[in-house]
């Protein structure tokens, strides 16, 4: 037990002498010692205490020891339960351990070496269960935090998770914001995101790609211009800057803006205030600003491509989106949503995806993100006939060589040889008590590790791969079951 903090354990019998033996066995143990003469009794101190383990008699008057540990279990199941029994009563006790209603349990009469080993087991035990309550509630707890969706995303991922929480620890400010992350992540999303949650969802959200206007029309597109300001300029227009008053403005792509456009971009941010081309009007707004870029912004200021200043200007808060390959489970999700979307789209009837083209859309790199994923799942659509997506659908639109599908097809969930079978029941030959040399030593005893790893191998071979499924049998995530994989291949 934590130092500090005794174990507590209840005997139970109607011989009161049989009671003393038993508390004289445990006296040097450091325990809290409970005894009572019946089972009423019993389910007192129970009710009263923290009881870590029970021993209890068999046969007592009125109810008996079987029937008072099934009551034991049922309100107390992580109390470990043991009986006390005669030689002539076995069966009924296996029956019982089978059952689940006892851990182990002794012969009388006893050897006290081997009933004070035995309670040191049980003790042992009873921290096991301990800790495993404490790491599902911890667990329940995070997972009753863990967001499936947000806003736009899709996708309940750890890193995500993160990044879900910035935002909306974030979006009520009215400081900038700098998004950083590859093509395809979902700078945009966030982006949109920040602005919803914000105190200005009501007002207008502009996104300037700086990427995909010519650089002659840039300072246009965000100051706006007059008529006759340049040729073709036939009339007054309003740029971003004018449109996003008491919004947010998006600067995507920021390192690609023309870095002589960038000083003029400061001034704007620093002051609030622009002038529309070829006018000088000086017009004041009130912007929030969120920027991104795909590139290391570090690089692009060293490379000349993005002004230091303006830079540190924007960058008040930083946003980092993961690319989808460190985004655990959320690519099969999302293949999920698309498949659903472009199956009404395109008016097929897809029913879902094969156990190996979730294999391999989680294994594959997908170095375009989200929107390489989201074509390729569009592409296949229209490319194949369903009802089911396939593997090999997939890797047709990905131009896949046979090796490649074969890499990431590769990795397989085997059964551990002792639990491919059925679990053996506890016979008298077999038994867990202190009479069987199984239970004595330590041989075969694993680690809450590998017993883990055993159950979560078990429940995704029982689901034929499908880790989904597997995930609803064991009542948690998927995102769970991929990270715990992803540290077993690590």
């Amino acid at each position: 037990m934590t130092d500090g903090i005794k174990a507590s354990i209840l005997f139970v019998d109607d011989e009161k002498n049989i009671l003393s033996s038993l508390s004289r066995v445990v006296r040097d143990m450091n325990l809290n010692v409970y005894t009572a003469d019946n089972a009423e009794e019993g389910l007192r101190i129970l009710a009263e205490n923290t009881i870590d383990v029970v021993v209890s008699d068999k046969n007592m008057p009125g109810m008996n020891g079987l029937e008072f540990l099934q009551k034991v279990a049922d309100s107390w199941p992580e109390t470990v339960r043991m009986m006390l029994t005669a030689y002539t009563e076995v069966d009924d006790v296996i029956t019982a351990i089978n059952s689940g209603k006892i851990w182990s349990y002794m012969r009388k009469p006893w050897e006290n070496k081997e009933l004070k080993l035995c309670i040191q087991q049980a003790l042992q035990f009873s921290e096991i269960l301990a800790e495993r309550s404490l790491l599902r509630h911890t667990l329940q707890q995070v997972e009753s935090k863990r967001k499936r969706n947000f806003m736009r995303f899709i996708g309940q991922s750890t890193p995500m998770q993160f990044v879900y929480d910035a935002i909306e620890n974030c979006a009520p400010s009215h400081a900038s914001v700098f998004i950083t992350g590859p093509s395809g992540s979902g700078k945009e999303l966030a982006a949109e995101a920040l602005h919803k949650l914000s105190p200005r969802k009501e007002k207008p959200f502009i996104c300037l790609n700086c990427a995909a206007i010519p650089s002659e029309l840039m300072e246009s597109e965000i100051f706006g211009h007059v008529k006759g300001a340049f040729s073709g300029a036939v009339s007054n227009r309003d740029g971003a800057a004018s449109e996003a008053n008491e919004g947010t403005l998006f600067l995507d792509e920021l390192g690609e803006m023309d870095i002589g456009l960038q000083a003029k971009i400061l001034r704007f941010i620093q002051t609030g205030t622009f002038q529309k081309v070829g006018s000088n009007k000086v017009e004041k707004v009130d912007i929030r600003f969120v920027s991104a870029t795909n590139r290391n912004p570090f690089d692009a200021i060293s490379e000349g491509r993005l002004r230091e200043d303006l830079y540190y200007r924007l960058n008040v808060i930083s946003l980092n989106l993961p690319p989808l390959k460190e985004r655990d489970g959320d690519a099969s999700q999302m293949a999920q949503y698309f498949l659903n979307r472009f199956s009404d789209l395109e008016q097929k009837v897809f029913v879902g995806l094969s156990s190996e083209a979730e294999k391999l859309i989680n294994n594959y790199d997908w170095p375009g993100n989200v929107r390489q994923l989201q074509n390729t799942i569009h592409s296949a659509v229209v490319m194949s006939e369903g009802p089911l997506l396939t593997e090999h659908n997939i890797a047709r639109q990905l131009q896949l060589p046979e090796q490649k599908i074969n890499e990431l097809l590769s990795t397989k969930t085997t059964i551990p040889d002792y639990l491919a079978q059925p679990q053996q029941p506890v016979t008298e030959s077999n038994d867990i008590s202190l009479d069987s040399a199984s239970v004595n030593g330590t041989e075969g005893v694993r680690s809450l590790a590998e017993v883990e790893r055993a159950a979560i191998e078990h429940a995704i071979a029982a689901c034929n791969d499908n880790v989904v499924k597997a995930a609803s049998l064991l009542e948690v995530s998927p995102s769970t079951l991929y990270r715990k994989m992803q540290q077993w291949q690590d």
